[in-house]
């Protein structure tokens, strides 16, 4: 059995990057909905979070929010009406070129057509997530976690993300607190990075206490060395 830290003031902490999510109502396709959408805040490691706080956990997001925002306030109204706290850096939006918060066009399909997400990265705040951004000491000593859970879909977003999430997990495991790592492998996110990126994973892999994905995750992210039980992580949970 993993044994959590006592007294500390947050059961889980995940790191993200937040966006939303527009929707065509009434099972509609994109290409030709009504022009009606719902639009919602999301983040797939927000959906984690809000298993714990809905069981009534402490918990806390790391994300990043652009300055001054409309859209960052409803993420922020977002976390909060899910009982999450939150922290992180305001970053000016800039020219009109400059940052936003991600958009995820989604089609949820209906009968035989088949659901489709389409994602709008581009000029993405999160990809500038950094960790001298954060006060670990503060967060991981002074108030105190019990797990840190970390995505492979972050590590990768940029060479920026992938540094932040090695870093906070070098750190939670200085610390004393349990580290979660869903690999998450995304094909597009890795290309002309392999090297770099399986250096990344490796370690973080290394130091958890929780690794989450299916055969092609282990594979594609951290080659034969999981499978041949040379990392010393202490639990494989298979993502399904």
């Amino acid at each position: 059995m993993i044994q959590l830290k006592e007294n500390a003031q947050y059961a889980l902490v995940v790191a993200t990057i937040m966006g939303v999510r527009i929707t065509p109502i009434n099972g509609q396709p994109v290409h030709n909905t009504s022009k009606l959408f719902e639009m919602h805040a999301t983040s797939a490691e927000t959906n984690v979070a809000s298993i714990s706080s809905s069981l009534g956990l402490p918990v806390k997001v790391l994300t990043t929010f652009v300055k001054d925002n409309p859209i960052a306030q409803l993420i922020k109204a977002d976390l909060r009406s899910r009982g999450m706290d939150y922290e992180g850096p305001e970053v000016a939006q800039g020219d009109p070129w400059g940052y936003r918060h991600q958009i995820n066009i989604a089609d949820s399909g209906y009968g035989s057509r088949g659901p489709r997400v389409l994602n709008d990265r581009a000029g993405e705040v999160g990809r500038t997530l950094n960790v001298k951004d954060f006060d670990l000491e503060r967060l991981f000593v002074k108030e105190g976690v019990q797990i840190v859970h970390l995505s492979g879909l972050i590590a990768a977003l940029s060479p920026e993300t992938g540094e932040f999430c090695l870093q906070l997990a070098r750190y939670a495991k200085k610390t004393g607190t349990r580290i979660s790592f869903d690999l998450n492998h995304r094909a597009t996110f890795w290309k002309g990075r392999e090297k770099e990126l399986h250096e990344i994973f490796t370690e973080i892999a290394s130091v958890s206490d929780i690794l989450i994905g299916n055969e092609e995750d282990f594979q594609l992210c951290l080659g034969n060395r999981c499978l041949s039980h040379n990392l010393p992580h202490r639990l494989c949970t298979p993502r399904r």
